[in-house]
């Protein structure tokens, strides 16, 4: 057995392993470092197919961004794993016949992408050693499909600043500073300068008064 076929079976082996554990781990934060571990693995497959920019995104897009905020977001908040589990076997069979379908309709869809695959690969020519995948996929995203980057870099941009918006809401309960108020003070708004006299009496209390006999 080849070096790449050996690696192809460890990466799909641990990676199907990290996907089983993603559903069955009972512990969320447990379930999304199996989730890392299975992009880790497919970043791997798609490095061996050498597609370089993929495996690169991959990692540096979802374990780098998505996954640390997945993170962040589920140990930060306080999960009731029981009352999660409330009413489980009561929507058992309605997700158990979604995830049917669902099944059927990727399988499907990855027999017909193997059969074209096998067409494209029996009469495609080998590239020369100065091929690029990464060069030729950027000619192809920003010439036939710069139209839909640019509307998509929009929709991230008006996503980022809705984003933005909603947590820049003013509340009653919390306190803010004013840098622009900040600026404009003074320094003789800052200090206020009292004259006292160098020396104070200092008060002696009056004698006690002798008991009477």
């Amino acid at each position: 057995m080849e070096v790449k076929s050996a690696l192809f079976y460890l990466f799909s082996v641990v990676m199907l392993f990290a996907a089983l554990r993603v559903i069955t781990a009972r512990n969320p934060v447990h379930a999304a470092l199996y989730l890392v571990l299975a992009f880790f693995q497919a970043s791997g497959i798609w490095m061996l197919l050498k597609a370089e920019f993929l495996s690169i995104t991959l990692v540096l897009v979802y374990v780098g961004a998505v996954m640390v905020l997945f993170l962040f977001v589920v140990m930060m908040i306080d999960i009731n794993l029981d009352a999660l589990k409330q009413g489980f076997w009561n929507h058992f069979p309605l997700a158990a016949s979604i995830g049917a379908v669902l099944a059927l309709e990727l399988a499907s869809v990855l027999m017909g992408g193997f059969r074209t695959v096998q067409v494209v690969a029996e009469t495609a020519t080998p590239a020369g050693t100065q091929y690029s995948n990464t060069k030729e996929l950027g000619i192809v995203l920003y010439t036939d499909y710069l139209y839909a980057i640019e509307i998509a870099a929009v929709i991230l941009l008006v996503a980022i600043v809705a984003a933005i918006a909603l947590t820049m809401r003013e509340r009653k309960d919390t306190k803010a500073q004013n840098p622009g108020e900040q600026v404009k003070v003074k320094a003789k708004d800052r200090l206020h300068m009292v004259k006292m006299d160098p020396v104070h009496q200092a008060l002696v209390p009056p004698p006690a008064e002798e008991p009477k006999p």
